[in-house]
């Protein structure tokens, strides 16, 4: 028993350090000052490029953690469907309303959504909620064929699919759907669900395949495994960069620099994330769950409070980045913002990362206490939370 809470431990450190880096990505949305595509090799710069880069193994993470949560919650078939279908609709409601007047702030528009990763998040739970029902192999085939064969259909134009085109963005090619902003009902798709609802069934896969005695009873084959498995992924990753036929609908190319060859190399696609993108971030993520298995306290104690309240660091942290802004916007240009003001205000990377350690650090302890919370209590809803 010691041994799987172990276990189940490392997972919760892996899940608290994606959530601290998280942070960072956002923080810098809010308060860098940046006018450039981070990711665009030609004109991005190292530090940008890098600290936007590191954030990608986020979502990838978000999505494997929570599948792998699913099967190792153990719970009965039935009570499994329940919980998946109705949190992945709670996603859903928190990311069209708390999540967006985060992120819009008071001039919040209720005519207009847009679609981000507690939607993408949900919609899966709610789609693993079937899936777990197929054999295990099953589940994998089909999570494997989504994740590897959608960049099969980029070409795709959703404009050309008439009264589809809509579908065929909430499923593969973001963009608009409905009205556009302030003309009527409308939105705009960011994270389409396919390959997402794959990434999460192949975290479901997961779950059951860090359960297995041969890992779950020796922290050090574990670790090994996993350091084998992501050094795999990432070695297919590059091979199929290189001949770059097949795997991301960016092609790379030779640069000034080599540095920005480098960066030009690791400009991945995210909206959807092709192929390339989820073998580097996934097999990134392996190598540091790997060292994250010999990681001690305090630093593991940290990082495991805010792995157990993920959701609740999730919303908490996005209204502090987000008031903060406001409050920093105002003190230093006297003014409240607007979306054309507020277009260039901010500050350089240093002050990025002061504002992300400020955060971090004020988070600690509002989750250590509901982390207590919810180890002492079993209220239903601790489980939407």
């Amino acid at each position: 028993m010691n041994e799987r809470r172990a276990r189940v431990a490392s997972l919760d450190v892996m899940r608290g350090l994606v959530m601290v880096v998280m942070a960072l990505d956002h923080v810098r949305d809010f308060w860098s000052s940046a006018q450039i595509d981070p990711t665009d090799a030609a004109h991005t710069t190292p530090a940008l490029f890098a600290t936007r880069w590191v954030t990608h193994l986020c979502a990838p993470w978000f999505m494997l953690l929570a599948g792998a949560g699913a099967y190792l919650a153990h719970r009965d078939r039935t009570a499994q469907t329940r919980f998946l279908v109705t949190r992945g609709v709670w996603l859903i409601v928190l990311e069209l309303t708390i999540v967006k007047l985060c992120w819009e702030g008071p001039d919040t528009s209720w005519t207009w959504f847009r679609l981000l990763v507690l939607w993408a998040l949900g919609v899966s739970m709610i789609a693993l909620a079937a899936l777990q029902r197929l054999p295990m192999k099953a589940l994998i085939a089909l999570a494997v064929a989504m994740i590897v064969g959608h960049d099969l259909l980029d070409r795709i134009d959703p404009d050309a699919l008439g009264p589809f085109a809509g579908a065929w963005r909430v499923l593969h090619v973001p963009g608009p759907l409905g009205a556009r902003p302030g003309e009527g009902l409308g939105g705009f798709v960011l994270y389409p669900l396919v390959p997402w609802i794959g990434v999460m069934a192949l975290g479901y896969a997961f779950g059951a395949w860090v359960e297995t005695p041969a890992l779950r009873d020796d922290p050090r084959r574990r670790s090994r495994t996993f350091a084998v498995a992501g050094a795999a992924m990432l070695a297919l990753f590059v091979a199929i960069r290189a001949f770059d036929v097949y795997g991301d609908p960016s092609p790379w190319s030779h640069q000034a620099t080599a540095a920005r060859t480098v960066m030009s190399f690791l400009e991945l696609s995210k909206y959807p994330p092709s192929l390339d993108y989820l073998l580097a971030t996934i097999g990134v993520g392996l190598l540091v769950l790997a060292a994250l298995e010999h990681l001690r306290d305090p630093i593991a104690q940290v990082l495991r409070v805010y792995g157990r309240v993920p959701l609740f660091y999730y919303v908490l942290h996005l209204f502090v980045i987000a008031t903060s802004a406001l409050i920093g916007f105002v003190v230093s240009t006297g003014a409240w913002p607007d979306h054309a003001s507020h277009s260039g205000w901010g500050y350089d990377l240093p002050v990025v990362y002061l504002v992300w350690a400020l955060v971090v650090i004020a988070l600690y302890v509002p989750c250590r206490w509901f982390a207590g919370v919810k180890q002492r209590r079993r209220d239903w809803w601790l489980g939407y939370l």
